[in-house]
C-alpha cells in the first residue's frame, strides 16, 4: 500500500504488521502527524501523550518482529473518550469541578480491553462537560468542530473521538452512548459509530444517568467495528449489569449481506419533522437495502413520541450526578446541565416510576415489532450539522438538546443495538447518517446490514478540517 498510514484502518494496518511491511511506530507517527497538523482546528483532543504511545508502540513492534502479537488490535492508534477511566491519565469529563490530583491508577473495562489487546493509546477525546448534550464544547476544553465545516459543531456527546476518527487521528476510537452520543456525531461527521446492546461492553463505573448508557466503537470501516466490539465485548466482573460473555468474534459473519432480511423503513418515526434534504438521501439508502436483496417495506414502528419518557430519565439522571458535589463544585458545572439537574430534582419519584413503566412498554412493543421485521431504518438525525457553539439551532422550538436529537433516544430507552452509517452529503457538503436498529441482543445483525450498505456505498472521508466560511 502506499500513501498515509493515518489513512488506513486498523484492519489495513493489522495486515501490514503481519506480513511486516509497516511497523506500529510508522502507523503511530503517521497518526500522531495527523494530530499536530489538524487537531488545532478542530479541537478533538483533550490529552495527547506522544512519549507513552510511542513507546507503547515500540514495544508493539517488538512482539510482530517475533511474531508474537498479544491481541487483536497490537499496535493499532487508539484513542479514548475523556468520560472512560484510562490508568495514567486524568479523566476529568470536561469539568473543571473534578480534581485533578487523584491517583489514576484504574482502567476502566473499555480501556483495560484494549491495552490487553495491544492497542497503542494516543490519548483522550474531549466530551461537554460529563456527556450531558449532543454538542461538544465546555468550558475546559472549549469547543470541537466539525472536520467537514469548522464552522459547525460535530454532533456530541462524542464529538471528539468523531473529529478525530473523521481526519485518521488514529484508527479506533471509544465512544459512549447515553441518547445517541456515538450515533449523533458519527451522523453529523460521516463515520460509522455503532451503539451495542446494554450490557455488551462492560462499564465501570456505572453511569450516573443509568441504564441509558451504552460504550461502543466509532470507525472509518465496519469491519474495523467488529474487530473493536470483539475486543470490548470480554468480560468484566465489575459490571453486574453486563451481557454474559458470548465469545463471539464480531467479524465472523461480516460479509453475509442483506439478501431475505424483512427490513422496516421508518422516514419519521411518526412523529418527527425531518429535512427535505435528509429525507431525500436517506430514502435513497433505504433503496439500496431493496436493491442489495432485502425486503423493504416502509412502515412506522407505532410508538408514540418518547422524549417525555427520555427526558426523565435523563435530567433525573443529572440530578443524581450533582447530588455528590457541594455547593462550590456544582457552581463550576455547566448552566445548562445545572437547568436539567434542577429539573430533575424536583421530579416526584412516582412520576419517575411511571415513565420507567412507560420505558417498558416501549421496549416490549420493539421486541414485538422486530418478531416482524429483522431491522429498522431511520434518518440517525433529522437535520445537519448545525453552528459551533450551540447546544441546539433553533432555541425558541427547542428547549434543550434532546429536542433536535429524536431519532436515536428511543433506542437508548429500548437497549437495543442501533448503528449510524453514512448516507451522502447534502448540497453544503455535510454528512447525512441512516440508523440501522436491530433486535436486542442481535448486534451482529446491525453490524452485517451496515457492512453490506458501506460495500454497496463507499463514504467519503474529509482530507483536511474545512473552512468554507469566507475570509474575515
Amino acid at each position: 500500500m502506499t500513501g498515509d498510514p493515518g489513512t488506513w484502518s486498523a484492519s489495513e494496518l493489522l495486515a501490514l504488521y503481519r506480513r511486516k511491511q509497516l511497523s506500529p511506530v510508522e502507523a503511530t507517527g503517521a497518526a500522531l502527524e495527523r494530530v499536530r497538523r489538524f487537531d488545532p482546528a478542530v479541537n478533538a483532543f483533550c490529552l495527547v501523550d506522544e512519549e507513552r504511545a510511542l513507546a507503547d508502540a515500540r514495544a508493539s513492534e517488538g512482539r510482530w518482529l517475533r511474531g508474537e502479537p498479544c491481541g487483536l488490535v497490537d499496535g493499532v492508534p487508539t484513542t479514548i473518550k475523556d468520560l472512560i477511566l484510562t490508568r495514567g491519565w486524568p479523566t476529568l469529563r470536561g469539568s473543571k469541578a473534578i480534581a485533578t490530583d487523584q491517583p489514576w491508577d484504574e482502567d476502566a473495562p473499555a480501556t483495560a480491553r484494549l491495552r490487553e489487546q495491544g492497542a497503542v493509546l494516543l490519548g483522550k477525546t474531549t466530551t461537554p462537560e460529563f456527556g450531558w448534550k449532543g454538542v461538544t464544547d465546555c468550558a475546559l476544553t472549549g469547543i470541537t468542530r466539525n472536520p467537514w465545516d469548522v464552522g459547525r459543531t460535530p454532533g456530541g456527546s462524542s464529538g471528539g473521538a468523531a473529529a478525530a476518527c473523521a481526519l485518521g487521528m488514529g484508527a479506533l476510537h471509544i465512544g459512549t452512548d447515553g441518547g445517541g452520543s456515538i450515533r449523533i456525531p458519527a451522523g453529523f461527521t460521516g463515520i460509522f459509530g455503532l451503539k451495542p446492546s446494554f450490557g455488551r461492553v462492560p462499564a465501570h463505573p456505572l453511569s450516573p444517568f443509568g441504564t441509558v448508557a451504552h460504550i461502543g466503537p466509532m470507525t472509518r470501516t465496519v469491519a474495523d467495528a467488529a474487530l473493536m466490539l470483539t475486543a470490548l465485548a470480554m468480560p468484566d466482573a465489575r459490571d453486574w449489569l453486563a451481557l454474559p460473555y458470548d465469545r463471539r468474534d464480531y467479524r465472523i459473519g461480516l460479509e453475509q449481506g442483506v439478501r431475505g432480511l424483512k427490513v422496516a423503513f421508518s422516514p419519521t418515526l411518526g412523529f418527527v419533522d425531518v429535512d427535505s434534504e435528509v429525507a431525500r438521501l436517506v430514502a435513497d439508502a433505504a433503496q439500496v437495502f431493496e436493491e442489495l436483496g432485502a425486503i423493504v417495506e416502509e412502515k412506522d414502528p407505532g410508538f408514540d413520541d418518547p422524549q417525555e419518557t427520555f427526558a426523565t430519565h435523563w435530567y433525573v439522571g443529572a440530578a443524581n450526578l450533582l447530588s455528590r458535589f457541594g455547593p462550590e463544585q456544582r457552581a463550576m458545572v455547566d448552566p445548562g446541565l445545572q437547568e436539567i439537574a434542577a429539573a430533575g430534582a424536583k421530579i416526584p419519584l412516582l412520576d419517575y416510576l411511571a415513565a420507567v413503566g412507560r420505558r417498558g412498554t416501549l421496549g416490549a412493543q420493539m421486541r414485538q415489532f422486530h418478531e416482524r421485521y429483522d431491522l429498522l431504518l431511520t434518518p440517525t438525525l433529522p437535520i445537519a450539522a448545525f453552528e459551533a457553539g450551540k447546544e441546539r439551532p433553533d432555541p425558541a422550538r427547542q428547549p434543550r438538546w434532546i429536542h433536535w436529537a429524536p431519532f436515536s433516544s428511543p433506542f437508548n430507552l429500548t437497549q437495543q443495538p442501533a448503528a449510524s452509517v453514512p448516507c451522502g452529503l447534502t448540497r453544503a457538503g455535510l454528512p447525512v447518517g441512516l440508523q440501522i436498529v436491530g433486535p436486542m441482543h442481535d448486534d451482529a445483525m446491525v453490524l452485517r446490514a451496515a457492512r453490506a450498505f458501506e460495500a454497496a456505498r463507499p463514504w467519503p472521508r474529509p482530507e483536511a478540517p474545512l473552512d468554507p466560511r469566507p475570509a474575515r
